[in-house]
């Protein structure tokens, strides 16, 4: 349309109005007649004629009103309006009119068939690719309208089209923001695969690629501060060297990839201590802010970053000058951020802390007071429910308990634990960061002996429990509970806690709630269901298969495709999320309002049912055992005797004595372990009998369960002796002379193997050995065939008894035993890894048969197990109160009853003890034909006092009994 035309266009415009004139509403024409005079009139607006683009959107748009989507001239009709649109946003740039496009042509293209006129025009340069651009431009919005846009305009982009990679990191982008609102791990995954992809669209060294590197690795570090896995830093550290090698010196963005390498080697810095890293890092810094020199519009980003930098190097190496150029530096930051900036109270919130540093070292007043104000400036500017409330909570916290520590005044130091509790219980906050807190607080509390201190001990086990069911793997979570040190000792901690305030009730459940949460956890999806299948089938029936589903959905930790791991990951948390719920509506029910919580004293008083248990804490606050009676309150056995450092060198020197041990003869005494074993009867054993015998009034040869924590788990409670001689010449007796004794992970597991007890099945007895494993898998035992042998003729001739041995005894060979079989013998090498425990195994013929293997097997109907193999109830060194070892994940599976061994088994004279055992637990029945695992711990009892001419002490010494 030429200029000298527009006259003839206006003669057309009033013969357009005139024929709409003549169309009413309801008239079959209007339409035709809408189009046309809007067609006509926005031609004269794109010739610059004085033509009202909003009069002309209307009728487009009514005319599309006339034309509902069935109608032939629907997808013009649509096409028109996305034209009056573009051009409105060309000369107005009205946003709403191009989200409105994309929108349009979301619908509009699906409609256009290839090779039609339609299609060429609507998916050319000037049509849906500009919309896609125009759209790419829009600021980053974080609203459920705004992710929906990005999503259309996505859907906009097939595979191949060359503008798919903006509209991935757009959306991305977009994503990660409502993140960082709202704190939802599923929208920063998915933030993660979207940037994947668009990474994954341009080769190593392509010149575009070094943005989509950067937000990626970002995203990757984000993560990493919400859930902690170490993959995702050392990636992220990755991409961002990527992205700075293709933003060498002279790129505009250079000072940007400067900016995201340091701020992942500041966070590598926190993790691993190394201060190489934020030494480099404050050298980036360096050279991003001279890129960005003042005026420059980036500029306040290296500047807070190096003051950050800055400060963390002054926490540890305590250099003044650090310390104040970082305060100099983050108020020339604050000067540059508007008041309504959005990472203002970031700002705030580090000047708090650099000024907090500055009070605890000149204690002046000022400080502290400014600091204070900047952080409650800080949580100003944050919606209730913004993740990084809970950082200006935590800093707010330091600023009071500073000032606590040099004025004393107690109302600050209740603020302190307020903000601890108020940071610890953020909703929007990813459970690692949260986990710190709460370590802190029980911390903090213990030294300033602060109420709260039990308050703090249970909000830890509620957010490990939490943070490690986000996990997709039984290997994973471990990782994700060992990743705090300081971790270790919180179940001990909080049971001293307890004690220490004539608490023994809280203390059992503390002690029982903190440790062993990697078998509660995978414990929750084989709970048994009889009650609840009678109280609702269809509640009991839907936990079950989503339990199933949880259970097939654990995928290993790690693996070698990043994306494929996060998607396990998310797939694992819907499910949970789902499971959760139908937890949640279970709990609805009359009689099931703490269906799967943790136990409370009543729950696990039902471990003693049959004898006392004995949990024994030892924590760096004290020492002591609870006993838990069959009815009754508990009863605390102070050992102020025993300190934590004294059962950490008895530890060591039962390690040297067995070692020494074992290359004496047979007949030589072992002194050493006689001086160790006493001293464990007197400091330690001796106190609980003296409460067994006189206030519990128990009867000899009673039963009675040891459960160990923390240093106690590595020390051979069971075999506690005096070995004195009375003064009538009678010898003193032993634990073992006084009570049967077993050991049980936690109350737990001994509660559910009693449960589990109900589903008796005929028996069945396998033998399994794997004497001659093969090169480089340990020396041949020689008599491990015999043994079997011997084991076969003293089961029951009722029982239905299977031999696998030599090149049958195979990984699977013995899986499919374990599985099939009630009761099951297992002699062969043993390994316990300390450092992975469930890399714990067995050696078979070909593979090990690991502890994994075995967890992953559900065995309800299997009964007893005999591990007459090496190092099978050894916990590991990260987590001892978790009890990782064969023996318990045997349990875990579905044993009962289990014979295990603290240490190397000698082949030679185990045999002896094998012997005894089967021959004391068979006794009553050759003729009954019933085989009974309950009796498994006194026929070992038996067995061990029966073979003491036989067999060394360090050799009787090793077995031990776990469970029913």
């Amino acid at each position: 349309m030429t200029y000298k035309r527009v006259p003839h266009l206006k003669v057309a415009v009033q013969h357009f109005q005139l024929a709409l004139d003549q169309c009413q509403v309801r008239h079959p024409d209007r339409a035709t007649a809408l189009t046309n005079l809007a067609y006509a009139r926005l031609q004269g607006y794109i010739c610059k004629d004085l033509q009202d683009i909003d009069i002309i959107t209307s009728l487009f748009r009514d005319a599309l009103a006339s034309r509902p989507q069935h109608h032939l001239d629907h997808p013009l009709s649509l096409y028109n309006l996305t034209e009056a649109l573009i051009w409105r946003h060309k000369k107005k740039s009205i946003a709403a009119d191009i989200r409105e496009a994309a929108q349009l042509y979301h619908e509009l293209l699906p409609l256009c068939s290839e090779g039609t006129y339609l299609r060429s025009i609507t998916a050319g340069a000037d049509g849906v690719d500009y919309v896609i651009e125009e759209c790419n431009n829009l600021p980053t919005d974080a609203s459920d309208e705004g992710i929906h846009l990005r999503k259309v305009v996505l859907e906009l982009c097939p595979l191949g089209h060359r503008l798919r990679p903006r509209v991935l990191d757009a959306f991305a982008l977009a994503i990660e923001a409502r993140f960082d609102q709202h704190g939802s791990i599923d929208d920063l995954d998915k933030s993660i695969r979207l940037g994947r992809e668009a990474v994954s669209l341009f080769p190593e060294g392509h010149a575009d690629r070094d943005g989509y590197l950067n937000n990626l690795a970002i995203s990757l570090v984000s993560r990493f501060n919400h859930q902690g896995n170490p993959n995702d830093l050392n990636e992220a550290i990755s991409l961002h060297e990527e992205a700075l090698r293709l933003r060498s010196v002279g790129h505009e963005y250079r000072d940007s990839s400067l900016d995201g390498l340091g701020g992942a080697l500041v966070t590598r810095f926190y993790e691993h201590r190394n201060i190489d890293d934020i030494s480099r890092a404050i050298s980036l810094y360096r050279e991003a802010l001279t890129l960005c020199p003042p005026g420059h519009p980036r500029r306040g980003t290296p500047l807070g970053n190096l003051a950050l930098a800055l400060d963390t190097r002054y926490d540890n190496l305590h250099v003044i000058e650090d310390l104040d150029e970082a305060i100099d530096r983050y108020r020339e930051c604050l000067q540059l951020l508007r008041l309504d900036h959005p990472e203002r109270h970031v700002t705030l919130r580090n000047l708090s802390s650099a000024l907090c540093s500055r009070f605890m070292q000149t204690q002046e007043n000022g400080n502290v007071e400014e600091a204070i104000t900047l952080c409650q400036q800080s949580l100003a500017t944050l919606s209730s429910l913004h993740p990084d409330r809970h950082f200006s909570y935590m800093q707010l916290h330091v600023a009071y308990l500073s000032r606590y520590r040099i004025l004393h005044d107690p109302a600050d130091l209740t603020l302190a634990i307020e903000n601890f509790r108020l940071a610890s219980r953020h909703p929007t906050q990813g459970f690692l960061q949260r986990i710190k807190v709460a370590i802190e607080w029980a911390r903090q509390a213990e030294v300033c002996q602060h109420e709260s201190a039990l308050e703090a001990y249970q909000t830890c086990f509620e957010l490990f429990d939490s943070h490690a069911m986000t996990r997709s793997s039984i290997i994973s979570r471990r990782e994700a509970t060992t990743a705090f040190g300081s971790a270790r000792s919180l179940p001990v901690d909080a049971a001293s806690c307890a004690i220490r305030r004539d608490n023994l009730r809280r203390a059992a459940e503390l002690v029982e709630q903190g440790r062993g949460q990697q078998w509660s956890l995978a414990s929750r999806l084989r709970t048994p269901l009889e009650d609840l299948n009678s109280a609702s089938p269809q509640l009991a029936q839907k936990l079950s298969e989503l339990s199933k589903l949880l259970s097939d959905a654990q995928g290993s930790a790690g693996g070698a495709d990043p994306a494929a791991a996060d998607r396990v990951a998310t797939e694992y948390r819907r499910l949970t999320r789902q499971w959760e719920a139908a937890v949640a509506e279970i709990r609805n029910l009359r009689a099931f309002s703490r269906f799967l919580l943790p136990p409370s004293y009543e729950d696990l008083q039902a471990a003693a049912r049959q004898g006392p248990v004995i949990i024994l804490v030892a924590s760096q606050y004290s020492c002591s055992a609870i006993i838990i009676p069959t009815s009754g309150g508990p009863h605390n056995v102070p050992l102020p005797s025993v300190t934590l450092t004294d059962l950490n060198n008895l530890k060591g020197r039962f390690a040297k004595a067995i070692r020494r041990a074992s290359v004496l003869g047979p007949k030589v005494p072992r002194n050493d372990l006689i001086v160790l074993l006493r001293t464990v009867w007197d400091e330690i054993m001796l106190p609980i009998v003296n409460v067994l015998q006189h206030d519990l009034k128990l009867q000899f040869h009673s039963r009675i369960w040891l459960c160990p924590a923390a240093a106690f788990t590595s020390i051979p409670l069971h075999a506690a002796h005096p070995f004195r001689t009375n003064a009538d010449r009678s010898k003193e007796p032993c634990l073992e002379d006084l009570y049967i004794c077993s050991y049980t992970p936690t109350l737990s597991a001994l509660i559910r193997s009693r449960q589990m007890m109900k589903k008796r099945v005929t028996s069945s007895f396998a033998t399994i050995g794997q004497g001659n494993p093969g090169a480089g898998k340990g020396k041949a035992l020689l008599a491990v065939d015999s043994e079997l042998e011997l084991v076969h003729t003293l089961v029951p001739a009722s029982a239905k008894r299977t031999t696998i041995s030599g090149d049958a005894a195979t990984r699977a060979g013995a899986l499919e035993a374990l599985q099939q079989n009630t009761w099951v013998h297992l002699a062969c090498h043993g390994k316990q890894d300390r450092t992975q425990p469930y890399n714990s195994h067995f050696v078979m013929k070909d593979e090990h048969l690991t502890l994994l293997d075995i967890m992953e097997r559900d065995i309800p109907y299997a009964e007893f197990a005999f591990l007459s193999a090496c190092h099978t109830a050894v916990g590991d060194e990260e987590t001892p109160d978790e009890v990782i070892h064969l023996a318990a994940g045997l349990q875990f599976s579905g044993f009962k009853s289990v014979v295990g061994t603290l240490w190397e088994v000698d082949d030679a004279v185990a045999k002896y003890v094998v012997e005894a055992f089967y021959e004391n637990l068979f006794k009553d029945s050759k003729d009954s034909g019933v085989m009974d695992c309950t009796k498994a711990a006194w026929a070992l009892n038996r067995a061990t006092h029966a073979v003491k001419t036989k067999v060394p002490l360090e050799q009787r010494m090793v077995f031990v009994h776990i469970g029913v």
